[in-house]
């Protein structure tokens, strides 16, 4: 699955906030509203979730079986990428002043991967209640978390510089965001045989 590779990349985020100074942390990034403090809680991996996504009951109903499943949902008309944008930033806002930079970078480089290494035995198919799709697979929740955290690396990297994103993240993450649209739409618009929008796909 890709949980190695999450975890390389929260260990990425530890690396680059470990040698930031305080006007690094202030800086704005190219999300409006968004400091590099705020982007870094709402990226920063909370065990706590992910224990209480293994023991929730799973509802019943369709599962989602694909990162590219998760995100189309997300980012639908109507989907909480569009309804909850103004809440999800005031978030990371208010997680950006009660969480020091400390334990930020602990979450990173400790607890994230601590939290993983929880769910070792949990198969890729296994089924886990998620709060807005209801059931998904442990892979597809992955899945997103991978494309999740390798976006707003991107945004950091913008706003601060440092190192590129991991090869493996950036190819790992162009392959789900290619399988968002339609298969057909996207291959048509990708080929210049129709103007049909289908970008962007993430917001």
């Amino acid at each position: 699955m890709n949980t190695e590779l999450l975890e390389e990349l929260w260990r990425s985020w530890a690396d680059r906030g470990s040698g930031f100074t305080a006007a690094d942390w202030a800086t704005q990034t190219r999300l409006p509203g968004w400091s590099v403090h705020a982007l870094f809680a709402h990226v920063a991996p909370d065990p706590a979730v992910l224990r209480a996504l293994r023991a929730a009951p799973v509802p019943d109903g369709h599962t989602v079986t694909s990162g590219a499943e998760m995100l189309r949902i997300f980012n639908s008309p109507g989907g909480i990428a569009h309804t909850a944008a103004d809440d999800i930033e005031k978030a990371a806002r208010r997680a950006a002043e009660s969480l020091g930079i400390d334990e930020l970078l602990r979450r990173f480089d400790k607890d994230g991967p601590a939290g993983l290494a929880e769910l070792d035995a949990v198969r890729p198919t296994e089924v886990l209640a998620h709060p807005i799709v209801g059931r998904v697979t442990y892979r597809a929740f992955a899945e997103v978390a991978v494309v999740d955290v390798t976006v707003h690396l991107l945004d950091l990297i913008a706003a601060v510089g440092g190192p590129p994103v991991p090869e493996p993240a950036l190819r790992f993450t162009r392959e789900v965001l290619a399988a968002v649209p339609a298969a057909v739409d996207f291959i048509e618009a990708a080929t210049g045989r129709s103007k049909v929008a289908v970008l962007p796909v993430m917001r």
